[in-house]
């Protein structure tokens, strides 16, 4: 009769250790015993009496012997993604043990979009670390779904995102700053040095896209919809930062994209922002933290992200987004 999980549970508590994690995720990324001892500082032998344990006490065969190696069993790659996560809790421990071994005042896993890193964290972490040294900043980014995955498994202390339609249980919104859809192209595009705009001038560029389902995708559908014809777009579709920043700073290329999300190479003067018809708010980018059970250094982190917030706001009143066209403002439309 099978074990059931909680037998196998039981062994793992009382027998399992964490270089036996750690000899299975090497073995599956190098394909050899050999290779793996050399790696992790283990004999040869010491590599494979772990693996045959630890092989027993699962009851499982994890690995298959072939003339070059080993290859992951499909009960190992099962497994696999479960190790990973176990080494990453691991290593994020003795991050904070070193810390406070520092004399630190703790540790901070904070999770962030990429619209909350390049609008929000670019400009005030480095403050932050200036001013709070003895704390450190583990920063991650995930978008959407993976950042309720990270607050669902324990995994973050501090979440700077965009509102989400649902709050997870026990977690608060604090808005940091406004944003809204924008239209970008290079600083010597020769639409940047029209000077009155109209929507047939930006129906006849070379538009870039993101895939279909993401949002700002969206909102570029809503405009090209009104177009007299089917605008021109270029070849490359994608989401990745690091393409989208070369191809709008090298490219005749206009493209629709999150203020917060453009907002460094906006400030540089690389990208300029064309504006044509009314603005398309979006929700904004703040900080989703617990209600109850914060550490003193998330709360003085959060703290310090609302008060540089509030400031660079009274610094700069045009950004304030007037409350009556919060949810109601439309989406721009073509003129003929």
């Amino acid at each position: 009769m099978p074990h059931s999980a909680t037998v196998f549970l039981n062994r793992l508590l009382a027998r399992g250790k964490f270089r036996h994690v750690q000899v299975i995720l090497a073995l599956a990324e190098l394909g050899s015993v050999q290779r793996t001892a050399d790696a992790i500082g283990m004999t040869q032998s010491s590599v494979s009496q772990t693996l045959a344990y630890l092989e027993a006490l699962l009851e499982v065969r994890l690995f298959e012997r072939h003339a070059r190696g080993v290859r992951p069993t499909p009960a190992c790659a099962d497994l696999l993604p479960v190790a990973r996560q176990l080494m990453m809790g691991v290593a994020s421990g003795a991050e904070t043990v070193s810390a406070r071994h520092r004399h630190g005042q703790g540790v901070v896993r904070v999770v962030a979009s990429g619209a909350a890193t390049n609008g929000v964290l670019l400009d005030m972490l480095p403050d932050f670390g200036d001013q709070y040294p003895e704390i450190q900043i583990h920063l991650l980014e995930a978008e959407g779904q993976d950042q309720l995955l990270a607050i669902a498994r324990g995994e973050v202390d501090l979440v700077v995102c965009r509102r989400p339609p649902v709050l997870p249980e026990g977690w608060e919104f604090h808005p940091l700053r406004d944003d809204r859809y924008v239209i970008l192209c290079q600083a010597d595009h020769p639409l940047a040095r029209v000077r009155s705009l109209k929507w047939l001038d930006i129906a006849k560029a070379t538009w870039l896209l993101l895939p279909v389902g993401v949002a700002a995708r969206q909102c570029f559908d809503d405009i090209a919809s009104n177009f007299p014809q089917p605008p021109r777009t270029y070849p490359v579709i994608t989401r990745s930062l690091n393409m989208l920043w070369r191809l709008l700073r090298h490219r005749p290329l206009l493209a629709v994209l999150p203020l917060n999300l453009a907002r460094p190479l906006l400030d540089e003067g690389v990208l300029v922002e064309l504006r044509v018809g009314d603005a398309v708010h979006i929700e904004p980018i703040g900080i989703l933290q617990p209600k109850a059970g914060m550490g003193e250094a998330a709360i003085r982190l959060g703290a310090f992200l609302r008060k540089a917030a509030a400031v660079r706001v009274r610094s700069r009143p045009e950004m304030r987004r007037p409350a009556e066209r919060k949810r109601k403002t439309p989406l721009p439309r073509a003129k003929s």
